[in-house]
């Protein structure tokens, strides 16, 4: 039977019928919950309002679809007692956008019905932690009503779409946000999204995404041949969805803020003279989780697709995602990434399987790009005439106590807007060229400086890690401060004036993209880290682990060796490219182990 023999009876038959079961063999129960599930709805929807503190399983499982995670404070366990139950709630935020109403409402539900804190994540999205079951639909509610969305923010369906932060007027800028925010509502599940306002705006269809008549046109040919999953319901995911989270993003040439290469679609966008958007180099089938001790599983950085004309983007990333869908491993989910799919097939495989099924348009040879370069746009900056913006460091995101407050009475002051970077830092968008000083005045009166932080902390970025998340294994978030400080110091002790790049996650799942840094350090015990170096500052190219196990005690014993010969050797390269052009030999012999 064909694909469109195959899909044309699933759709007579009623819904979509999961890949695993067209290729003739039984779905996952995953699989199977899920195409029960009633597009996300239950039992979801029967446990919102029950009497217990926490969810099942099952609930949690769907809950991750309408953006929110249930977590446990470990730190609060007690043996034999109840877990201190609370939601992790993270935003839809196309490019990081935030309007002065949806930051206010924020803030006004983290101190009343959450911890007090916000979280900016490298995905360009506001995180809330502490909420309490109970006030769940409250804080969604209240999200939706002032502009703002949790849908599809977490779950096994395309993630927030990342563009560049700074709102630059000129340039390829405009196009590119344009394009982040069209992918986002060109992506978004049509009956999952009923779902999603039936359950925390009570079917207020008010709040239905509003795409452009382009965006539109597009998504009504997803109930064509080329693409339809057989769900006349979810006519592009289907009922089961993708086979696990699909993660997009968009950046302009030269600008690798977004981390363009770690995503399951890259795109980079050109523009002509008039910054009408004309086209864009496309990558494919990058992605950053693994599993200790599973070679199976591996960071991946994406591979070269081709350039698309900009009259057929939408239907290309569309048709990327079909694939994905049809041939993504949906029995065993840590092997479900595209990445696996194009590393096992092959990137030639799968363009030649896009256009013979999928999408019938030109893919051309893919055009020269400037050097990439890692940006953050901390400091002041023109927007455009007498419009200015400014970045504040936040290091790993954390918003809170007085800073938060302060912030909070700014941006209502002068109702700007903020940008979230993909390296967890705030912009303050849209000042009037008379209010800059006023502006100025009011973050130093909150202790901001403008002024840049040190090279090593400015790109620096970790996860949450203890002792919220569920999956980590250590800490990262809350001890990167004092890992930085050490660094520097050793820096310092040997005369090396260069920066180098570090991340660090409290577990092997990349949240914080450690595998590209020049020193990763990911969790794989308790005050354990695996040494992952070689990544570049310009973040293109994959790091490699040469430490399954470094206790954080011996850091800076660990390193001096290697950083004195970079110090005497290979100075004039960046840290990344002198590990690299060492070797793995070499450079084993000379960690301290």
């Amino acid at each position: 039977m064909s694909k469109s023999e195959h899909l044309i009876k699933s759709s007579e038959q009623g819904g979509c019928i999961p890949p695993c079961i067209a290729n003739g063999t039984e779905p996952t129960k995953f699989e199977k919950f899920k195409a029960d599930s009633q597009y996300l709805r239950q039992p979801l929807a029967s446990e919102l309002y029950n009497s217990s503190d926490h969810f099942t399983n099952d609930a949690v499982q769907l809950l991750k679809f309408h953006g929110s995670y249930q977590q446990d404070n470990r730190e609060k366990r007690q043996k034999g007692g109840q877990k201190d139950w609370q939601m992790m709630l993270r935003l839809r935020s196309p490019g990081g956008k935030i309007p002065p109403q949806l930051f206010l409402a924020l803030d006004d539900l983290s101190n009343r019905l959450g911890n007090k804190t916000l979280r900016a994540t490298t995905r360009q999205a506001f995180q809330m932690h502490g909420i309490r079951k109970e006030n769940l639909k409250e804080v969604i509610k209240s999200i939706i009503e002032s502009m703002g969305s949790t849908l599809a923010a977490c779950g096994d369906i395309t993630r927030n779409v990342m563009a560049p932060a700074a709102p630059y007027q000129d340039g390829g800028y405009p196009a590119a946000r344009k394009l982040a925010n069209d992918i986002a509502d060109l992506l978004t599940p049509k009956q999952a999204q009923g779902t999603y306002l039936d359950l925390w705006v009570d079917g207020d269809l008010s709040y239905r995404i509003r795409p452009t008549k382009a965006v539109n046109k597009i998504r009504q040919k997803q109930n064509e041949d080329l693409i339809f999953s057989g769900d006349l319901n979810e006519p592009l995911y289907g009922k089961t969805y993708m086979p696990r989270k699909f993660k997009c993003a968009v950046t302009v040439p030269g600008d690798n803020s977004v981390d363009i290469l770690t995503h399951d679609i890259g795109l980079v966008a050109f523009t002509k003279a008039n910054g009408v958007l004309s086209g864009c180099n496309v990558y494919v089938g990058g992605g950053m989780g693994r599993t200790h001790n599973n070679e199976q599983t591996f960071a991946r950085t994406a591979s070269s697709l081709g350039y698309v004309k900009s009259d057929h983007l939408f239907e290309l990333i569309q048709a990327i995602l079909a694939i994905q869908r049809d041939y993504g491993d949906r029995k065993i989910r840590r092997h479900a990434r595209m990445k696996y799919l194009i590393n096992d097939m092959g990137i030639n495989w799968f363009k030649e399987e896009l256009k013979r099924k999928y999408f019938k348009h030109p893919i051309e040879e893919i055009k020269n790009e400037p050097k990439k370069k890692l940006k953050d746009y901390l400091g002041w900056h023109r927007q455009k005439q007498d419009i200015w913006f400014v970045g504040i460091p936040l290091l790993s995101g954390r918003l809170s106590g007085q800073l938060k407050d302060g912030l909070r009475k700014i941006i209502e002051t002068f109702q700007l807007e903020i940008r979230i970077t993909p390296n967890q830092d705030l912009l303050l968008c849209n000042i009037g060229k008379h209010q800059r000083n006023s502006v100025r005045k009011a973050l130093k009166d909150i202790g901001v400086s403008t002024d840049l932080p040190s090279s090593l902390t400015r790109h620096a970025i970790a996860c949450p890690a203890l002792p919220l998340c569920g999956l980590a294994v250590t800490e990262a978030e809350r001890i990167l401060p004092n890992v930085l400080q050490r660094l520097e110091h050793l820096l310092e002790k040997l005369h090396i004036k260069k920066s180098i790049l570090v991340r660090m996650t409290g577990c092997p799942n990349g949240c914080a993209r450690p595998y590209m840094a020049e020193i990763g350090l990911v969790g794989s015990g308790l005050n354990q880290y695996q040494l992952w170096l070689g990544g570049t500052p310009n973040l293109e190219r994959i790091a490699k682990p040469y430490l399954q196990k470094m206790s954080l005690e011996d850091l800076e014993k660990t390193l001096e060796p290697l950083l004195k010969q970079w110090r005497d050797f290979g100075s004039q390269k960046s840290f990344g490219d002198f590990v690299e052009e060492m070797g793995i030999d070499s450079v084993k012999s000379l960690l301290s182990i």
